[in-house]
């Protein structure tokens, strides 16, 4: 081999080990101990203890009917009301001010009559509740520390986490103050029951105790709240839930400021769109929040937002599905006026929208509330249901009740696209598409039309118990 070559070889070699160093270097590496990043973080977790009183109904006196003689004979030997008896018990916190603030959850301090929180030294103080939030599962405490020196410790951006990342949770497991465990980041963005859960998986142990104990990325920032497990046994399986620090943070300020939260609230029913709805829409991707209706007189309302519109940006950031919409609008300051970019028949159209308050509305019950705008009858074999006209004789055959305009479905075929979506009869439709549906014609129309362009579903929005859906149609 020549020399030329000898030195290409060798020049391209050192070129891929450079590469391939580079690249390893962007992967964080497990550390050689947790015990330097413990021993700084530990003083600034604390345990939490609660006393509450409970009623023991164990030996409250057993129903009878009224008058019955049993009923003074049981007065004889029982307290009325029952015994009641308290309670204890422990949980996890940390300090985020030296003045005295405390985060843990909220399910640690809830109906509870007096709170301990003890320092890592055994100092302990009373506290008071600041503010809660049972939403997020969040709660704020202060103590006043007097001459103690307390160590706080500060929130890291949860955005910033990758799976794989390595954590560490520190908390009051089953009464053991101060344990340390530690693991990767499993998972984010997790939703397991509310309309603004924000959960890191991770694989730390986090048990019975741990609730409202931190987690801490390698820094030493907290990025999320201890706060759930999910465990058949009771302990952990390496399946742990911590609030993300960044909507723990939002919170925490909020009831800081206010003593409760102030979400911002856009004043619709949203649901999911699915690839037969987008197709139905004639949309490129199955992207963005679908309205099925619009509070009365609520923002989206007097912004001009309408039944059938998709919300695909809110402030400047794209929805890409349905569940993102709730999340960044609370986290968007109440009165703040913000561009909310609509799809309507087609096209794209900016309307600009000034956030109410989610408290107040749920305080004045507008959360939910819709704003929904004779009899031949007619079988729609392509759809597989019969329908007619809405009149007062199939509205009280059918118990419809808070609609006067639409078309009712009498019967639903057997095997049928429409069973298949869910269609029963009863159900009325409201609108096709994105028009109001008045009569049989509109629909004849729509059906016509989606044929004509080959659509592969057609989109209705039906009336349903509690409140107005939209349903996607394969076409057969």
């Amino acid at each position: 081999m020549s020399l030329i070559k000898k030195l290409s070889c060798a020049f391209s070699i050192n070129i891929f080990v450079i590469f391939f160093a580079v690249n390893i270097s962007h992967a964080k590496s497990a550390p050689d101990s947790f015990a330097d990043l413990a021993e700084k973080l530990s003083p600034s977790v604390v345990n939490i203890s609660t006393t509450t009183v409970i009623e023991d109904k164990s030996r409250q006196m057993p129903s009878f009917p009224p008058g019955s003689p049993f009923e003074e004979f049981f007065k004889q030997f029982d307290q009325p009301g029952g015994k009641k008896r308290k309670a204890q018990s422990l949980g996890s916190g940390f300090i985020i001010d030296e003045t005295g603030y405390v985060i843990t959850n909220n399910h640690v301090i809830d109906n509870a009559e007096k709170i301990m929180v003890i320092l890592y030294d055994d100092t302990s103080f009373e506290a008071t509740v600041v503010g809660k939030d049972p939403k997020t599962d969040v709660a704020l405490l202060k103590i006043d520390p007097k001459k103690t020196k307390l160590k706080a410790v500060k929130f890291g951006d949860s955005n910033n986490l990758r799976v794989g990342d390595w954590v560490m949770a520190i908390g009051n497991p089953f009464g053991f103050g101060g344990t340390v465990t530690a693991g990767i980041v499993s998972a984010r963005g997790r939703n397991l029951s509310g309309s603004y859960d924000d959960y890191i998986q991770t694989d730390a142990s986090i048990n019975r105790g741990n609730s409202g104990g931190p987690l801490f990325d390698m820094k030493g920032n907290v990025v999320g709240i201890n706060t759930a497990i999910f465990s058949q046994s009771g302990g952990s399986v390496g399946i742990g839930f911590a609030v993300s620090s960044n909507l723990a943070k939002q919170v925490t300020d909020q009831l800081k400021q206010y003593g409760r939260t102030k979400r911002g609230w856009l004043g619709v029913l949203i649901q999911e769109i699915t690839q037969e709805i987008a197709d139905s829409l004639g949309m490129k991707s199955a992207k963005g929040a679908l309205v099925s209706s619009a509070t009365e007189g609520g923002p989206a309302e007097k912004a001009g937002v309408k039944t059938g519109d998709v919300i695909l940006k809110f402030n400047d950031i794209e929805i890409e599905s349905m569940k993102e919409l709730p999340k960044v609008v609370a986290g968007t300051p109440v009165g703040k006026s913000v561009p909310l970019v609509i799809l309507r028949n087609g096209k794209e159209l900016t309307l600009n929208v000034v956030l109410g308050e989610l408290e107040l509305a749920e305080k004045e019950n507008l959360i939910g509330q819709a704003n929904n705008s004779g009899s031949d009858s007619k079988e729609y074999e392509k759809l597989g249901f019969v329908a007619e006209e809405l009149n007062s004789s199939n509205k009280s055959k059918f118990n419809i009740k808070d609609v006067d305009k639409g078309i009712v479905i009498t019967s639903v075929k057997e095997e049928s696209p429409a069973q298949a979506a869910g269609i029963v009869a009863g159900m009325v439709i409201v609108r096709v598409g994105q028009v109001e549906v008045n009569s049989l014609i509109v629909i004849d129309q729509a059906l016509q039309s989606a044929i004509k362009q080959k659509r592969k579903a057609l989109l209705f929005l039906v009336k349903v118990e509690n409140g107005t859906r939209f349903v996607a149609i394969e076409l057969k």
